[in-house]
């Protein structure tokens, strides 16, 4: 819809509808206390919008404002009412009242996930991020584990958590990939499995061996500690400078291709 067009007119409070799925959290009482004050004191400055459905006016902007006239008693108020032309499809509609909400409200984790799942079930993941101004990863995290593909899904708790297959699909957004990771992962212990997956997000197109290779020296990290002599220590020390790591970094480097060369 490129132009909204839309007319001004005075309808019931009681005729206007909310989506269920635009009511992402509970509306903060202190501020649409603010807000009642205010339109009570210099007018609605701006009318919310609603879409006629039948008998009812759907919202489509407007949420806090609504609920603030409703504070204030209102009976009728004026509303802009989008005309046939620029109104949307039911689903489209839900949608864009969804995002509406979004970007008018300090939404938490768990609202966000419900209003991603909704939005990527009307328009797609792609459309609904680009839609919410976020990253296809960052719309993923929100996602969460609603996002993840039937297939992946299935897997869950016998072959892989809950928590591990949201993950490894965030990582992984093919799906045959990620439920052939989750088979291969599958007889791994815990921990072994969470540092496979820390692995696997910063190396995503390395074979399984060498990720594994990996995650077994993030393990020999948490355990080893090495003494050297004051003379190795300076040359570890004149190394890292000019390769511009740290020296632990470098000392773990070293360690790591020198297993890796025999085969761990």
């Amino acid at each position: 819809m490129s132009k909204v067009s839309y007319r001004l007119k005075e309808i019931p409070v009681r005729q206007i509808q909310v989506w269920k799925e635009a009511q992402a959290r509970k509306l903060d009482r202190d501020g649409i206390s603010e807000l009642a004050k205010s339109i009570k004191n210099e007018g609605l400055q701006n009318p919310p919008m609603v879409q006629k459905d039948g008998n009812v006016y759907l919202l489509m902007s407007g949420q806090r404002r609504l609920a603030a006239l409703k504070r204030l008693g209102a009976k009728k108020i004026p509303v802009l009412v989008l005309t046939r032309k620029t109104e949307y499809d039911t689903p489209d509609a839900k949608a864009a009242s969804v995002i509406e909400n979004i970007h008018r409200k300090n939404m938490n984790v768990k609202d966000m996930a419900d209003a991603c799942a909704f939005l990527a079930e009307q328009m797609g993941k792609s459309k609904a991020a680009q839609s919410l101004g976020l990253s296809i990863s960052t719309f993923k995290k929100y996602h969460g584990f609603a996002g993840v593909p039937s297939n992946l899904k299935k897997l869950v708790p016998k072959t892989i958590s809950r928590d591990n297959a949201t993950k490894l699909y965030q990582i992984i957004p093919d799906v045959s990939k990620a439920v052939k990771i989750a088979l291969q992962i599958s007889e791994l212990e815990p921990q072994t499995k969470k540092r496979y997956l820390k692995v696997l997000a910063h190396n995503p197109n390395l074979s399984h061996m060498k990720i594994m290779q990996k995650a077994r020296s993030l393990a020999l990290q948490q355990n080893i500690s090495l003494r050297l002599s004051k003379r190795k220590s300076q040359g570890l020390g004149v190394q890292s400078r000019s390769q511009d790591i740290q020296p632990n970094e470098l000392a773990n480097k070293i360690i790591s291709d020198w297993l890796a060369r025999r085969g761990y």
